[in-house]
């Protein structure tokens, strides 16, 4: 080989690592962006999940009690997104631990909207406000599933060798999978 052989080859050699490694840091930048869509999405189904059940609890539908229920917990729900004020909800891509809070909303939707009680206000009101309930739940899941496989396919990359070598996440947090209970009760599913 050729001295100018060598070099082509050193040169040809270098700017494959540089395309990889700048594909790779790209690939990795859409993929935080991706979570951080997915974790925007998933905050405002939230926001209308609570709100949907705001308004059922206030809608003179229910029992006293499980108007108070629900009222309290969605208030709560609503109040921790609220109380971030300033603070960005995508910094770091985290969920600012709501989860307890939108675990206790799904529980007490769960202890209110029994099969009896939801026959009872399809008939009486219509399926208006339970149906927000519902869809408002609905998206809640399918937002928690994307905002969950975004993370997972964003830390699949960030494991890689290469990433990690080189540094290519930077100083970004990992991001984390946001784990609460959102199934809903029995007698919404459709």
């Amino acid at each position: 080989m050729t001295r100018l052989e060598i070099i082509v080859l050193v040169v040809a050699l270098v700017l494959a690592v540089a395309w990889l490694l700048s594909y790779t840091a790209a690939r990795l930048d859409r993929l935080h962006g991706k979570v951080e869509g997915a974790l925007s999405a998933l905050d405002a189904s939230l926001v209308r999940r609570a709100e949907a059940t705001l308004e059922l609890a206030n809608a003179g539908l229910l029992d006293p009690a499980s108007s108070l229920i629900l009222a309290d917990a969605a208030a709560a729900s609503l109040e921790h997104t609220n109380a971030r004020g300033g603070e960005d909800l995508l910094d770091g891509q985290t969920f600012a631990g709501r989860e307890p809070v939108e675990s206790d909303l799904t529980h007490a939707l769960a202890l209110a909207l029994t099969p009896e009680v939801v026959a009872v206000l399809g008939r009486e009101a219509g399926d208006g406000p339970l149906q927000r309930v519902s869809d408002a739940g609905v998206r809640v899941q399918m937002a928690r599933r994307f905002h969950n496989d975004a993370v997972t396919d964003a830390v699949r990359v960030r494991r890689k060798p290469i990433v990690r070598a080189f540094r290519l996440a930077g100083h970004a947090r990992m991001p984390a999978t946001v784990e609460f209970d959102d199934e809903l009760p029995a007698a919404l599913r459709r």
